[in-house]
């Protein structure tokens, strides 16, 4: 592991303060939740959890059914970054983080459809030509935990209403599944 340089003390309550810096560079916000594990050198090791990495390959299979369904790539994502991908070019963006305006999204709670001009769609990642055609967050236990995709280009038409129904549903039965 890296070393930051960064000191910090704990307080009479057990209590650490994650740096600023460490936050931001890690896209760790308020409200988010942390896996606390020891390593084998007696390492203390704080990692954001996901609670779509404990269901990934329910949802890299769902996505894959998906995604030969639609004939279509479809995604996956915790609140950070991709966690399932199929269709082609899943490779490329499995493991990506994705956009903030993807994450601003996600924070609306609603299904979103990209709109008819491409000028107006938003990117899925903060690089490349990606944008999101469909995304319908996964909503569990009333917390968004993240979202079923469907990645397009500025080229593609906007999906119609029985692609966007299946990416819903999807998305549902991710969610309910994860409140089991």
């Amino acid at each position: 592991m890296k070393a930051t340089g960064i000191v910090r003390r704990i307080d009479e309550l057990g209590r650490v303060v994650i740096p600023k810096e460490i936050r931001r560079t890690q896209r760790i916000r308020q409200g988010d939740t942390l896996e606390i594990y020891t390593a084998a050198d007696g390492e203390v090791v704080f990692k954001k959890y996901s609670p779509l990495a404990e269901v990934g390959q329910l949802s890299a299979v769902y996505a894959e059914v998906l995604a030969k369904n639609l004939e279509r790539p479809v995604l996956v994502c915790d609140r950070a970054r991709i966690t399932a991908a199929s269709g082609s070019g899943k490779n490329d963006m499995m493991g990506r983080d994705i956009s903030t305006e993807t994450e601003h999204l996600l924070s609306g709670r609603a299904t979103y459809t990209a709109p008819e001009n491409p000028a107006k769609r938003l990117r899925l990642f903060e690089r490349g030509e990606r944008v999101i055609l469909c995304l319908a967050p996964i909503v569990a236990h009333g917390d968004v935990e993240g979202a079923v995709l469907l990645p397009g280009t500025l080229r593609d038409p906007a999906p119609k209403p029985e692609t966007v129904q299946a990416i819903t549903m999807a998305a549902n039965f991710l969610a309910r599944w994860m409140e089991e």
